[in-house]
């Protein structure tokens, strides 16, 4: 540990979209909490979401240049090697300047490089991956950790234990029961009926929305209320109707958690972990573009019968009348997924403790002098 900081320096690095900067942003908060003189970096590039939400919280974010991995040969592929060791170099030298004693990694452009500065550099890597197929940067970032966490069973990265989602302490702290007159009044619902949550993402799923759109009454007629986020773009028209609430966005989630009885949502690895964390069912329709990540993510709380998978592709009006409203109508299926979701909701509770336990072995092992 640097003898010129009592307390650990820490640079954790990551960013571009929510799902690498809120576990980040977790696990910083939960390292100011425990000890208010360490000193708490980021690493993130110009672009990425974090460099507006790092300030916002309260931390000093350090600059790194974006540069992809080149996917196909093409001047971007040419400009790539003296691109990446300028974006080592920038990392190698905010390590020098600010004597850090650990890197953590959440993935993401601002990872790939800090993994090979903080090697060159001599300071221990811990790696948080959130998915369940890792990415390129935090494969990279694997070989040669000190130590590797993954949010669900079965990721495949080399030498990594399962720590769960670093998840935001307001969202853990989230009392549902106390909050559901507030929630129901924010949103224009009746809180002595049962909600049912449905969301695709910031921008909406265009699969949900119209799938809803035909199928709202049927759910409606089954004694629930509909809470839906259409997002910007891929809106639907609105119903009209006091049950079925649609909204672009959901500025406060917090308060649509607390309402929600059951939830109907794609499956990034932050709405896998939250709902499972809060001990809430869902009805999972992965995203179906990309590597299939998301179909991975839900698989542990399907088999612990928390929630259920409707494929992309299956899911239409048809299926919801199918499946889903069977479903709201059947008390003993609900409380059965309420049980498993309560079962496997504090280990899900536990991904930012268990990431910090991860550090502190990390620098408890890094050669003497640091």
């Amino acid at each position: 540990m640097s003898a010129a900081h009592p307390s650990p320096v820490f640079l954790l690095g990551g960013g571009g979209t929510a799902g690498h900067v809120n576990p980040l942003l977790a696990v910083a908060d939960g390292l100011r909490e425990r000890d208010g003189e360490a000193s708490i970096l980021v690493l993130g590039t110009r672009e990425g979401l974090e460099s507006r939400l790092v300030p916002e919280r309260g931390y000093e974010l350090l600059i790194v240049d974006k540069v992809p991995f080149p996917r196909r040969p093409n001047g971007a592929a040419l400009r790539f090697p003296v691109a990446w060791r300028r974006a080592i170099a920038q990392v190698r030298a905010h390590i020098r300047e600010h004597g850090v004693d650990v890197v953590v990694g959440f993935g993401g452009y601002a990872s790939a490089p800090a993994y090979i500065a903080a090697r060159r550099e001599g300071v221990p890597v811990v790696v948080h991956e959130a998915n369940a197929r890792p990415g390129l940067a935090n494969v990279l970032g694997a070989r040669g950790a000190a130590a590797v966490g993954v949010t669900f069973p079965g990721t495949p990265l080399r030498g990594s234990e399962v720590v769960g989602m670093p998840l935001r302490r307001e969202l853990l702290a989230l009392d549902r029961v106390a909050q559901r007159g507030e929630a129901a009044s924010f949103f224009g619902l009746d809180p002595d009926r049962p909600v049912l949550l449905v969301f695709g993402g910031s921008l909406g799923a265009v699969r949900l929305n119209e799938a809803f759109a035909g199928a709202w009454r049927d759910v409606v007629d089954a004694g629930w209320q509909i809470l839906h986020a259409v997002g910007g773009r891929n809106g639907v028209p609105a119903s009209g109707h006091p049950s079925y609430v649609a909204v672009p966005y959901l500025d406060r989630m917090d308060l649509a958690l607390a309402l929600a009885d059951l939830v109907v949502s794609r499956a990034g690895a932050a709405t896998v972990s939250e709902l499972t964390a809060l001990g809430i069912p869902a009805v999972y329709v992965p995203y179906a573009v990309g590597n299939g990540e998301q179909a991975r993510n839900a698989a542990s709380a399907v088999a612990a019968g928390a929630a259920r998978l409707i494929p992309d592709a299956q899911f239409t009006a048809d299926r919801v009348r199918r499946d889903i409203v069977p479903l709201l109508e059947d008390a003993e299926a609900q409380e059965a997924m309420r049980a498993a979701a309560a079962r496997i909701a504090p280990a899900a509770r536990a991904g930012t403790e268990n990431v910090i336990a991860q550090i502190d072995r990390a620098l408890g092992s890094a050669r003497p002098g640091r």
